[in-house]
C-alpha cells in the first residue's frame, strides 16, 4: 500500500502532525502506533494521573544505575497509547522562556527564534484564561486553569511572594519569572490529550488511515532514500508500508533514536556490535540526552490534601462524583502550581530566564523513602505538601543506545543525572529555597509541625542524602535527535535527518537544549511548525 506521508509515533507531535498534513485531501497519510486507543478510562480523568503509570498505556522504561545517586535506576514512563504521554501525564501547558528558542537559533537554527515559534504555539492553542498577543483563542488544544484548585496551592502562591518571588499567572506570556496556579491541557474537566484535540476531530478523514498495536521495525532505503517501513502489526506479522513522499519519526526521545539505529542510522561503530548495516553514519543519533530532574521539600498538614483522597472510599467517591458530574477533586491534575525563579545570576542565562522551578504538590511521600516515589498508589494516606525543586537547565548528558538488534527490546538509557557537579550544586540551592517557601507564614495555617523531608536539622550533608534517595526525573527526555550544523546534529534546521532523503524527525528529540519548563507545548508546537515545513 502507498502513501504519501508515514508517520511513526502517534504521541503529542504525532497527532499533530497527522491533523495538519491531512487537512489537504490529496495527500494519503498514514498513522502508525505501538499501543493502543485511548480508550481506558482513567485517561480522560486528570486526578487519576497515579493510575496510568506501568499499565498497558505506558512503555515504563528504565535508566541504568547512576553513579551520582547511589547506582539508583530511575522511572521513565512513556505513553503507550494513542495521545502518547500528553495522554498519561500531568497536563501542565508551559512553553518555555524566550531565550531557549533564540539560543536554538543562535546554534544555526534557522526560523527557531521565539519570534519565529510563537506563531505555533498559538496555533495550537484554544487559552481559557489569557487573550493577549502571547496566547491563542482558535487552536484545537483547550488550555485553562484548573476548576478548582486547593487552598494550599493558593497559599504556596502567597509565600512565594513573601520570600522575593513575585506572583505571575501569565507565566507563558511577557515574563516567565514568579509564582502562579499552572494552567493545564483540560477541557470540561477532563484531559485534553493531543489524540482529543488533534486526532479524534479528523479521525473520519478518507485519507487519514491510523493503525494501532503496530509496532515500526525500521525505516526502508533505496538508495539513501527512505521509501517505507517494516512493522510487525497486531497479528504479529511482518509488513511493509510504501511511502512516496517523507517518513516522519515522531516516537520520542527514547525511540526516535532506536528505530534510526535500526535502521542503519547512527555510529557505525556501534551499529557494527549490533550487525547492522550502516546506511548514515550518524554519530549523534542517541547522543545528547537531557531531562529535567528533581527532588522534593515536604510538609506534614493540618487540613486534607491530595494524600487523604487516596484513602479507599474517599478515592471511590470521588469516582465517582467525575464519572457521573465531571466534577469534584478528581477534576485537578496531582500538580497544582508553579514558579520560576532564578537562584543566582548565571552569566549562560538570559535576563528573566529561571534556573529553578518548582511544581507545587498536596502530596508528601514516607519519611523513610520507602514509598515508590513514581507511584501515588503507595503513598501515605496522611496529609502533607511538597514542593519539587526542579534543575531547568541541567549541564549532565546522557545517551540511549541498543542492547541488540532485537526492535523489540527497549533500549539503554543512561541519563547520567547529576555527573556534572554543577547540577547537584544548584539543586541544593534550589532545595533550600524551598524550604524557605514552605516555612513562609503563608503555610502557617496549614502546616501541621516542622519539615517532614528532609529530615531536621537541615545540612548539606543531610540535603545531599535526601537528593540521593529522592531523586527522580521529571519525564522530560529530550534532545536525542539534536537539530543543528555540528558533528553530533541528526537533524537540519528543516528536521531533515542529515544525509538521507524523504526522512525527517519531528519531536521533542530534536531540541537541543532543553527549554525551561515541562516540554509537551514545545514539542506540539515543534509539530506546528514541522507540519508548515512539510506543506511548504
Amino acid at each position: 500500500m502507498l502513501y504519501d506521508y508515514i508517520i511513526i509515533g502517534a504521541g503529542s507531535a504525532g497527532c499533530v502532525l497527522a491533523n495538519r498534513l491531512s487537512e489537504n485531501p490529496a495527500h494519503k497519510v498514514l498513522l502508525i502506533e505501538a499501543g493502543g486507543p485511548d480508550s481506558k478510562m482513567e485517561i480522560n480523568i486528570p486526578g487519576a494521573y497515579s493510575k496510568l503509570n506501568n499499565t498497558e498505556v505506558d512503555w515504563a522504561f528504565w535508566t541504568e544505575p547512576s553513579e551520582a545517586i547511589d547506582n539508583r535506576k530511575l522511572f521513565i514512563p512513556r505513553g503507550k497509547v494513542l495521545g502518547g504521554s500528553s495522554a498519561t501525564n500531568a497536563m501542565a501547558y508551559v512553553r518555555g522562556n524566550k531565550k531557549d528558542y533564540d539560543d536554538w537559533a543562535a546554534l544555526g537554527n534557522e526560523g527557531w527564534d521565539y519570534a519565529s515559534v510563537l506563531p505555533y504555539f498559538k496555533k495550537s492553542e484554544n487559552n481559557q484564561n489569557f487573550d493577549d498577543e502571547f496566547h491563542g483563542k482558535d487552536g484545537p488544544m483547550h488550555v485553562t486553569h484548573a476548576a478548582s484548585p486547593s487552598n494550599v496551592a493558593t497559599a504556596f502562591v502567597e509565600a512565594c511572594a513573601e520570600q522575593g518571588i513575585q506572583s505571575n499567572p501569565a507565566y507563558n506570556g511577557a515574563e516567565q519569572l514568579g509564582a502562579s496556579l499552572l494552567q493545564f491541557t483540560i477541557k470540561n474537566n477532563q484531559r485534553h490529550s493531543a489524540a482529543a484535540a488533534f486526532l479524534k476531530p479528523v479521525r473520519r478523514r478518507k485519507n487519514l488511515i491510523i493503525v494501532t498495536h503496530t509496532f515500526v521495525k525500521r525505516v526502508l532505503f533505496e538508495s539513501g532514500v527512505a521509501v517505507g517501513v517494516e512493522v510487525k502489526n497486531k497479528n504479529a506479522q511482518t509488513e511493509i508500508y510504501n511511502c512516496n513522499k517523507e517518513v516522519i519519526i515522531s516516537a520520542g526521545t527514547i525511540q526516535s533514536p532506536q528505530i534510526l539505529m535500526l535502521s542503519g542510522i547512527g555510529d557505525t561503530n556501534e551499529l557494527s556490535k549490533h550487525g547492522i548495516i550502516t546506511v548514515k553514519h550518524l554519530p549523534g543519533v542517541g547522543k545528547n540526552l537531557q531531562d529535567h530532574v528533581w527532588s522534593g521539600a515536604s510538609a506534614l498538614a493540618s487540613v486534607p490534601t491530595g494524600n487523604d483522597l487516596l484513602k479507599p472510599t474517599k478515592m471511590v467517591m470521588a469516582g465517582v462524583q467525575h464519572v457521573l458530574f465531571k466534577t469534584g477533586p478528581l477534576s485537578n491534575s496531582p500538580l497544582e502550581a508553579n514558579a520560576f525563579l532564578k537562584i543566582e545570576e548565571d552569566g549562560s542565562l538570559g535576563e528573566g530566564q529561571p534556573n529553578i522551578q518548582f511544581h507545587f504538590v498536596p502530596l508528601t511521600i514516607k519519611p523513610d523513602y520507602s514509598t515508590d516515589i513514581y507511584n501515588v498508589n503507595t503513598y501515605p494516606t496522611y496529609s502533607g505538601f511538597s514542593i519539587m525543586s526542579i534543575i531547568l537547565h541541567p549541564k549532565s548528558r546522557g545517551q540511549v543506545k541498543l542492547k541488540s538488534s532485537n526492535p523489540s527490546e527497549p533500549p539503554s538509557i543512561q541519563l547520567n543525572p547529576l555527573s556534572d557537579i554543577d547540577d547537584r550544586t544548584m539543586l541544593v540551592k534550589g532545595l533550600k529555597k524551598a524550604i524557605e517557601v514552605l516555612h513562609s507564614p503563608a503555610f502557617d495555617a496549614y502546616r501541621d509541625g516542622e519539615m517532614l523531608l528532609p529530615k531536621a536539622p537541615v545540612s548539606d550533608q543531610i540535603i545531599n542524602e535526601h537528593i540521593n534517595k529522592s531523586l527522580e526525573t521529571l519525564y522530560h527526555p529530550v534532545g536525542t535527535c539534536k537539530m543543528g550544523n555540528d558533528t553530533q546534529a541528526v537533524v537540519n534546521h528543516l528536521l531533515k535527518v542529515h544525509g538521507v532523503a524523504n526522512l525527517r524527525v519531528i519531536d521533542a528529540s530534536i531540541m537541543p537544549s532543553i527549554v525551561s519548563g515541562n516540554t509537551n507545548a514545545a514539542a506540539i508546537m515543534i509539530a506546528e511548525k514541522g507540519a508548515d515545513m512539510i506543506i511548504g
